[in-house]
């Protein structure tokens, strides 16, 4: 991937018995930071400048997640604006925000 933008635009923030301090739970608890009793969210996303810290590499150039198979559900359902030809207005918000073009204009 090239993009990235949705991963240090948004804070991503999920049930905490995803992590995988929980049966079942697949994210790595060393990236989660507890937000109260029944919600987490991954480290890097939770204050400004938000920039997930499972992202590796430069936005807009060359990035992947670091935990792409254990990542959490909120990601699992983000869809980029080009993928299965639907629009997604949040991933063309974050993608201006980095000086990307909005895949909506492709």
């Amino acid at each position: 991937m090239r993009c990235g933008a949705c991963c240090a635009f948004y804070r991503v923030s999920f049930d905490c018995h995803e992590s995988d301090e929980f049966s079942g739970g697949v994210v790595p608890i060393a990236l989660i930071i507890k937000l109260n009793k029944t919600q987490s969210a991954m480290r890097g996303t939770e204050k400004r400048p938000i920039r997930c810290r499972a992202l590796v590499g430069n936005i807009g150039m060359g990035v992947h997640c670091a935990i792409y198979e254990k990542r959490p559900t909120i990601c699992r359902l983000f869809l980029p604006a080009w993928q299965c030809n639907q629009g997604n207005s949040l991933c063309d918000q974050a993608r201006l925000i980095y000086g990307m073009m909005p895949f909506s204009n492709f």
